[in-house]
């Protein structure tokens, strides 16, 4: 992709509606224009990223053997009348008539609208265990939308449903989720700590939250600090393995982490006291078991081995897709713009001509651009008329990890410059070895 046919409109002042890091960013970087209060249009870099975000999360739900669906966005609200929410779920909920005066409303969650097409197809326990999840916009009526995506009326959310006929398989799926969880987080560079949370609106009395630390962050916490050093990393979990999946539940959810609405003081006064830590978290995901509040108000039951007739036993998953995007930035950034992890940078590397229409300069970026293409990586070329220090501070607000600078001077000694955007070191490498040096860098986040 060449910068001079690309829709990038970064702006060079900090909106003044924009209070947070991200959100800022978001804006300054040509990712996102507000269209209402809560309510954005996502330009082509800011969907680059969510796309890639939606794309680590669909893989590591296909991993723990979930199967995906695609629910509608408008529900009636006759599905919520069954389950008793629809006058419960509060003034969040947009509510809406349809032509023919039929109530309806823009789903805010799909607990009921899932469990209704379970119960019109599923009868036996043989069909069982089934987890059925989808990415798909949603809409929750905030009265103070604000923080840009982190806070938003519509967002796009991963939303998940396990369906089990006894409590023991059921606690098994909310595991699987943890795991799953833990990786597709890792995966995208954060450090997001299970922490034991209220259930609030979806009910039930087992859930975790997922929360990465920020100072920015909606939710006061309170934790282990050796909790942040837990890693999955490339270890190979069998999803089928009951023992060996809660076994990795349990390592990561020992230590002490609770969020405010939780907590429990005589509890965090056991910690050692260097290891006892306050601080703020923004919730990225959430993993709910419920039971059978669900099936037993909406008839979801299936047949058993032994003829009986028993409602299913249930769970929800939550990742916040959108979401994530404000909390990797303001876990990943620095004066300069945004720092994106190689998980889910919208272009692994960015290639600056510092002599646009210069002929050696010209020809070393095209066969640059051509090289990395061959490798599966598409790079950014910033092949625009500009002074080296616009096209250098573009390249750090949008944040791309690493950066290729092509100019007369080194290309008269054979070299490029490899830059990266985390720690700013900078390496003179002849072109096929920067080009070999980033493939190298980016099998490990395929």
């Amino acid at each position: 992709m060449r910068l001079s046919r690309y829709f990038l409109p970064v702006l060079k002042e900090d909106p003044k509606e924009a209070q947070i890091v991200s959100h800022r960013y978001m804006l300054r970087a040509g990712m996102i224009k507000q269209q209402a209060a809560g309510i954005y249009s996502w330009l082509p870099l800011g969907l680059r990223v969510l796309n890639r975000i939606a794309q680590i999360v669909n893989e590591e739900q296909v991993r723990a053997g979930h199967i995906p669906v695609l629910m509608p966005t408008m529900q009636p609200a006759d599905l919520w009348r069954e389950s008793g929410r629809y006058d419960d779920y509060g003034a969040e909920m947009l509510r809406i008539k349809d032509r023919h005066e039929r109530d309806m409303l823009f789903g805010p969650t799909n607990e009921e609208m899932i469990t209704d097409i379970f119960r019109a197809h599923v009868n036996s326990y043989k069909d069982l265990p089934l987890t059925l999840y989808q990415i798909q916009w949603k809409f929750r009526d905030e009265v103070r939308p604000r923080f840009g995506v982190m806070r938003g009326r519509e967002f796009y959310m991963k939303d998940g449903y396990n369906f089990d006929v006894d409590k023991d398989s059921a606690l098994h799926a909310y595991n699987r989720h943890m795991v799953s969880y833990l990786r597709t987080y890792e995966r995208m560079g954060l450090t997001a700590i299970p922490m034991r949370a209220d259930s609030g609106p979806i009910g039930g009395d087992n859930t975790h939250e997922f929360l990465v630390l920020a100072n920015t962050g909606e939710s006061e916490v309170f934790y282990d600090d050796r909790v942040t050093g837990l890693k999955l990393g490339n270890r190979q979990v069998d999803y089928d393995d009951r023992a060996e999946v809660e076994g990795v539940c349990k390592e990561f959810t020992t230590l002490y982490a609770r969020t405010d609405e939780t907590h429990d003081e005589a509890l965090f006064n056991e910690i050692p006291e260097e290891h006892r830590k306050v601080g703020r978290g923004i919730e990225v995901g959430q993993i709910f078991y419920f039971g059978t509040k669900y099936s037993e108000a909406m008839g979801a039951t299936v047949v058993t081995k032994d003829g009986s007739k028993v409602p299913v036993e249930m769970g929800s998953h939550g990742i916040g897709v959108s979401r994530l995007l404000g909390a990797i930035i303001e876990a990943s950034h620095d004066d300069k713009g945004i720092i994106w992890p190689e998980g889910v940078t919208p272009f692994p590397v960015g290639i600056v001509n510092l002599k646009q229409g210069d002929e050696a300069a010209d020809a070393a970026c095209a066969s640059l651009e051509k090289a990395l293409l061959s490798k599966g990586l598409e790079p950014l070329y910033d092949d625009r008329d500009e002074r080296a220090g616009a096209k250098f501070a573009t390249m750090d607000m949008i944040g791309l990890p690493w950066r290729i600078t092509v100019g007369p001077r080194g290309l008269a000694n054979g070299v490029v410059e490899l830059t990266s955007r985390r720690t700013g070191e900078s390496v003179e490498l002849a072109p096929e070895a920067a080009v070999a040096k980033l493939e190298e860098i980016y099998a490990a986040h395929r």
